[in-house]
């Protein structure tokens, strides 16, 4: 009889075992195996089986298998209860944890120091910073508080939930500290954007005695990162090299590094980091891939993206909206519609964050239909959808849809945010519509939960400042309860100039001048309205004094697709090969809008542009017109009722705007141009922005 016992606790440990096993390599085929076997000998009831079968299926990411398992069990102890809620939090599921440990609090099962890990890890998680001070509370009452497991979830959850007093006090409470304590620390200062303590500890640690491991470098590059503290990052990149660290191995240091380098805009060093990858991360595809766009490096950027599409690499939701976002930025139209087709063929591509970006995407390269569809039969909408078809609709002009959208997601039960009243207010900005404008802004001013910023303040400003209420304005900026900036100034002084109103230019341009005294910008709207009220002494004045600073403005570039290929254009750029032919082009247009409308250059709009393009003949080769020039002779217009669609990445400048206008007339064609505030649609002679932009 003692023989047979022995027999069946060897075979149930040996059960058991392998259950653990699978659990460390992550073999869900063998585990379901063993599953089969646990049920054919009559352990299916069995309290420590079920734990390990709980535990396996967890780890293997089949929660709702081990959900099944917890449920047929007729007794559980704190391991089954903590095993599913550590599988709930594999499976990125916090909020499904949580709501487990209040069931667990109503059952006789008391918590241990891995039950309130979870779930204060779950806590840093969701952000919930009140439910993980009560977790707190409880593991400080039970005596868990002081349990190592416990005291770093506890600096983690305050780490996330932005509370870093509280985790610095925890970090320095601990009475011994491991490695994962200095890594949590380190991890949370990094997070929370301070940077220079993550590496202040960093050192710290070493001092102590502390080795290092991947997590501690991975966090410290990211706090390099986060200040662009490029010099330190090289270091610790040196110091791995020097230590033997294979990081052609490590994907979690080898993305920080990548991510490090792309942030300082050194991509040679970035690629290089990348090549070394043996198994390169789905992360740090897209962080290079994106670094080469944002540099303008778009070939580059593109041909890592194809790279990405040839490989095993499965393409995720943050690849998919990280990706649309490029095309949305360069108005890459074709592109964006075949990944559109793409993300619809997996899982992610259904995922409410990726459908948002392909409708910003869709609005940015001017396709408002396609956006609307979209918007349409989304099966979910969260407040990020409402808000980007909101910004859409005031970036056309079309308040009065934008207002109608803000309406409905009211009485859709969506909460606005602050974010969603600014594309609300900026909607109203762009089509006059003052009494809407007043009216919502109120309604956020009055809110309990949410705080106007100097952005809404500056969207009336603009919006006083189009109904030529100018001094209204004025007095709006002084008496705001926020430090206004630079922009709501810039705001004021492009209205005086709408309104050619000298006088009050003159005071916003004098306060404008001692906040941001080395800003073009500035110097070049004031000389406008001095070029405009023809007082030439005070407009040289100016320009004299950015020739003396030495200060240039941003160039200009604009572009164009056809035939799904993208062509930039600098100001008077005369690399692209089609050159000659643009500028006959553009100057047998110009005579003909001469002859027929009456059309002549304006030297004051110039002033909008650089130092070197302010004479009267450069005005004809300012990017936009080149970039709609090669559209024309390219023959981009067949297609009848179909818009040239050209982007730019500045205003377009008060000389463009009326040649694209006639232009419209005398071809009796649709331009649709982007510029950096918002679409232009050019038809018959007219545009949408009704000359105020």
């Amino acid at each position: 009889m003692q023989q047979g016992t022995t027999f069946v606790m060897n075979e149930r440990q040996r059960l058991a075992e392998l259950l653990r096993n699978c659990s460390k390599i992550l073999s869900l085929d063998v585990g379901k195996q063993v599953h089969g076997a646990v049920l054919r000998m009559g352990y299916a009831f069995d309290l420590m089986i079920s734990n390990d079968l709980i535990d396996m299926y967890g780890k293997c990411s089949r929660v709702e298998l081990a959900r099944s398992v917890f449920h047929k069990m007729p007794e559980r102890n704190v391991v089954s209860w903590t095993a599913l809620m550590c599988g709930y939090l594999q499976h990125a599921n916090a909020q499904e944890s949580l709501l487990l440990l209040s069931r667990m609090l109503f059952s006789n099962v008391r918590p241990n120091e891995y039950t309130f890990s979870t779930n204060l890890k779950a806590c840093g998680i969701l952000g919930v910073l009140e439910n993980g001070q009560q977790i707190h509370g409880l593991c400080a009452k039970s005596g868990f508080e002081k349990y190592p497991v416990a005291g770093n979830s506890i600096i983690d959850m305050y780490s996330r939930c932005g509370k870093l007093g509280e985790a610095e006090n925890k970090f320095h409470e601990m009475p011994e500290k491991s490695l994962i304590t200095w890594n949590v620390m380190i991890a949370g200062y990094a997070m929370g954007g301070f940077g220079d303590k993550s590496l202040y500890l960093f050192k710290q640690m070493q001092q102590q005695g502390e080795m290092p491991d991947e997590f501690t470098f991975a966090s410290t590059l990211k706090a390099c990162s986060g200040f662009k503290a490029v010099r330190e990052g090289s270091q610790i990149h040196g110091f791995l090299i020097t230590r033997g660290f294979l990081i052609s191995s490590q994907k979690v240091i080898a993305g920080a590094l990548i991510d490090l380098y792309v942030k300082s805009g050194n991509l040679f060093e970035a690629h290089k980091v990348f090549s070394q990858v043996e198994q390169k991360s789905v992360i740090s595809w897209t962080t290079l891939t994106v670094g080469y766009a944002q540099e303008g490096k778009l070939t580059e950027a593109m041909n890592l993206f194809k790279q990405l599409r040839e490989s095993s690499i499965t393409l995720d939701g943050f690849v998919l909206s990280s990706m649309m976002g490029i095309f949305a930025d360069f108005a890459l139209i074709e592109l964006g519609k075949q990944l559109h087709c793409c993300a619809v063929k997996i899982p992610s591509g259904l995922d409410i964050s990726v459908l948002n970006s392909i409708m910003d995407m869709y609005l940015k390269c001017g396709l408002i239909e396609e956006a609307e569809t979209l918007f349409d039969v989304m099966p979910e909408k969260n407040v990020i959808s409402w808000t980007v078809m909101i910004t859409g609709y005031g970036k056309y002009g079309l308040g009065g849809e934008a207002v109608e959208l803000f309406k409905k997601m009211h009485m859709d039960r969506i909460e606005p945010d602050e974010v969603s009243y600014l594309a609300l207010l900026t909607a109203c900005s762009h089509s006059g519509l003052v009494q809407e404008s007043e009216e919502y802004f109120s309604k956020l001013c009055n809110s309990n939960c949410l705080k106007p910023s100097v952005e809404h303040y500056a969207c009336m400003v603009d919006i006083l400042g189009r109904a030529g209420r100018l001094r209204e304005a004025k007095v709006v900026i002084e008496n705001m309860p926020v430090k206004p900036n630079v922009g709501i100034w810039q705001t004021l002084l492009g209205a005086c100039r709408v309104h050619k109103n000298v006088e009050i230019g003159r005071e916003v341009g004098e306060i404008l001048l001692k906040l941001d005294g080395n800003n073009p910008v500035n110097y070049v709207m004031m000389s406008n309205i001095f070029a405009d009220a023809r007082l030439w002494e005070e407009c040289e004045g100016l320009r004299g004094l950015v020739k003396t600073k030495g200060l240039r403005k941003e160039a200009g570039q604009s572009w164009v697709e056809i035939d799904k290929k993208m062509h930039f254009f600098y100001n008077r750029d005369e690399t692209h090969p089609l050159t000659k032919a643009i500028h006959e082009f553009l100057y047998k247009m110009e005579k003909k809008m001469k002859y027929e409308l009456g059309y002549t250059r304006e030297v004051s709009f110039s002033l909008h542009d650089v130092e070197d393009e302010t004479r009267d003949e450069s005005l004809r080769f300012h990017s936009e017109k080149l970039a709609i020039g090669l559209a024309l002779l390219s023959g981009a217009d067949e297609i009848e009722g179909k818009p040239i669609r050209v982007f730019k990445n500045l205003r377009v400048c008060g000389d463009c705007h009326e040649y694209i206008k006639g232009l419209s007339k005398i071809l009796k064609k649709i331009f649709l141009v982007r510029d950096a505030n918002r679409f232009h649609k050019f038809e018959n002679g007219t545009c949408s922005c009704r000359d105020y932009w």
